[in-house]
């Protein structure tokens, strides 16, 4: 055995500590809220839940039906609310404009069991960020549906370019096939939380992480987000709120981020994030 052999031991277990100490913490959050959603889906739930939301979807130009694709995005995740959306395509046909609004409330509220305790976990009190996501939705919505009416534009229909992201609906799985889908779900977060955290190691010895810093540092003090919280609010910004809300979570109990950070950057990110796959998702459903 090499001299170096323990060394080289301690600095592999020192690289892997922190990521499966954050994983862990996340999973118990995720988990039980996963299968408490699925047991909502296979007792149909989510169908009365929607119910409330047809109104709102009246008042942004879109049919009633739509508040259960909404619904199930919120609940669940966008993968899931595409789902239903395409089940619907073909009885409840949306122009790009009405498809443009659905994806932007999309995108502003999805996730919300998960992505909203993991936000309340670093600090920030549940009930706002769940007004403040929802009640931008909204805002967005109607705003767009405003605009799109007075100017008719994008009133072609929408070009609808997946047809799901395979396997069966969510609804329709097995218990099995959940749970496979669900496992596969989980070992991604922890492989990408990995590959974070090394890469935040390399770019801070490259000072990247500080140049980064001083780039965004101007913009993001307009927000109310100090220099420390930029790098993980980037992060948010471009993987989503739980890769970055994560990161978030271990700097704020190392005391590393003030409150008025973690506020800023989680409120932040929670309108905002997962800037590339989401919106590519959006678009691949006819969202212009």
């Amino acid at each position: 055995m090499s001299p170096n052999t323990p060394g080289i031991a301690r600095a592999l277990f020192g690289l892997v500590r922190d990521p499966v100490k954050l994983t862990i913490d996340l999973f118990k959050v995720m988990i039980p809220i996963i299968v408490v959603v699925r047991v909502l889906q296979q007792l149909g739930a989510i169908r009365y839940i929607a119910l409330p939301l047809g109104p709102v979807m009246e008042v942004v130009g879109l049919p009633g039906e739509m508040g259960l694709v909404w619904a199930t995005a919120m609940l669940n995740n966008l993968y899931g609310g595409i789902a239903v959306l395409l089940s619907l395509s073909e009885t409840t046909p949306l122009t790009t404009a009405q498809m443009t609004v659905l994806c932007t409330m999309m995108l502003v509220a999805h996730t919300l069991p998960i992505e909203l305790k993991i936000a309340q976990l670093s600090g920030p009190r549940l009930l706002f960020q769940a007004v403040c996501r929802l009640g931008s939705a909204m805002l967005l919505g109607w705003m767009l549906f405003a605009i799109y009416r007075h100017g008719q534009f994008l009133q072609v229909p929408a070009a609808i370019l997946i047809a799901g992201r395979g396997g069966s609906p969510p609804n329709e799985q097995t218990w099995a096939e959940w749970a496979l889908n669900q496992t596969q779900n989980l070992i991604s977060i922890f492989i990408i939380i990995l590959c974070i955290f090394l890469l935040m190691r390399l770019l801070e010895k490259i000072r990247v992480i500080e140049l980064m810093n001083r780039m965004l540092r101007p913009l993001l003090r307009l927000l109310g987000i100090g220099h420390k919280a930029s790098a993980v609010t980037v992060i948010g910004l471009t993987l989503g709120v739980t890769y970055g809300g994560g990161l978030i979570i271990r700097e704020a109990r190392s005391g590393k981020l003030k409150k008025e950070d973690v506020f800023y950057s989680l409120t932040l990110m929670g309108l905002s994030h997962a800037l590339i796959e989401d919106t590519l998702l959006m678009i691949m459903v006819g969202g212009h």
